[in-house]
């Protein structure tokens, strides 16, 4: 917990003092919502849900299913699931991007949201974060690094419970 804070800390001491943020979050089941909302309120940033253009169901999500629709994503390097609504990251210098851990990364909702704002997001502070029952961020991390090197990527915060 005291590695989290610290972090938090020292992210914060990087940005400018107008700088403004965004908490740009995917959540499936709610455990992500909650600690992007919290994240923003700590950060007196912008909140926004990637929201799939089509909800998962509790059989999607399914990891033990090889034929629910979250399986058959994360097995496809190349998926993207829609997006319900794009964002305009424009007018933030700091983008926080958050999401539960699938098969030891980043849902492929988030490279679809990061596709779609990709030459928008090139030269902001991009730190990554998430929620997990289990898995660390650093397979995520070092995941999304190689997928978007164009990007500034700061070190990733795994933010369970009220962490």
């Amino acid at each position: 917990m005291k590695r989290i804070l610290m972090a938090l800390v020292c992210a914060a001491m990087m940005m400018p003092m107008n700088a403004k943020t965004l908490v740009a979050y995917f959540s499936a089941t709610g455990t992500t919502k909650a600690a992007a909302e919290r994240l923003a309120k700590q950060h007196d940033a912008r909140l926004w849900e990637i929201e799939p253009a089509e909800k998962y169901t509790a059989a999607d999500l399914d990891w033990r299913n090889p034929n629910s629709r979250s399986s058959l994503e994360m097995n496809d390097p190349e998926e993207r699931p829609m997006i319900k609504q794009c964002t305009d990251v424009t007018p933030y210098d700091t983008v926080y991007v958050g999401f539960p851990i699938w098969w030891g990364i980043c849902p492929r909702i988030i490279n679809s949201w990061l596709d779609n704002n990709l030459l928008q997001l090139e030269g902001k502070m991009m730190i990554p974060f998430a929620t997990s029952g289990s898995s660390g961020i650093g397979e995520a991390e070092a995941y999304l690094k190689k997928t978007y090197p164009t990007l500034n990527w700061q070190k990733g915060l795994l933010l369970n419970k009220r962490q």
